[in-house]
């Protein structure tokens, strides 16, 4: 008995130790020319679902949960995220080439119809992000059609 506790106190030191490491916070002011919504003639209903969708991984500003304070949920966040940005990140989009465009919209069709994004892991929490059928076949059009222009 008194080894568990000597365990459970470790675990809540280190608990609480864990704390003080800080994370990169994913969060800019200013939204960049070069931004998707910005270069494209995006419509209204989807430019909405882009955010609540995919902006939060896929862009230089992220809308944080309450969780976001508390490690190690914040560390699995920043890697989200940074995993996110690097595959594609919607502020930089018109710095890319239309090869580079149109192979992104290609992946962003596919994912969407295979249902591996937005993640699981997200819609866990953001229930909102789901796409209901409707909304998957509005986005897969206005992508084909948006691919197909470039």
């Amino acid at each position: 008995m008194k080894i568990l506790k000597i365990i459970a106190i470790i675990l809540l030191v280190a608990f609480v130790g864990i704390q003080f490491i800080p994370t990169t916070r994913n969060q800019s002011d200013t939204v960049p020319k070069t931004d998707f919504m910005l270069v494209n003639t995006v419509p209204k209903t989807i430019q909405k679902k882009l955010q609540v969708s995919c902006y939060d991984c896929h862009s230089n500003n992220t809308q944080y949960p309450w969780y976001n304070k508390i490690q190690p949920a914040a560390w699995f966040l920043e890697d989200h995220i940074k995993e996110g940005k690097d595959e594609l990140n919607f502020n930089e989009w018109d710095s890319l080439s239309s090869r580079r465009k149109a192979s992104k919209l290609r992946s962003i069709i596919k994912q969407i119809e295979g249902k591996e994004m937005p993640l699981d892991s997200y819609t866990l929490i953001h229930t909102d992000a789901k796409f209901s059928k409707a909304e998957k076949e509005d986005m897969i059009t206005f992508i084909t059609q948006l691919k197909d222009s470039l």
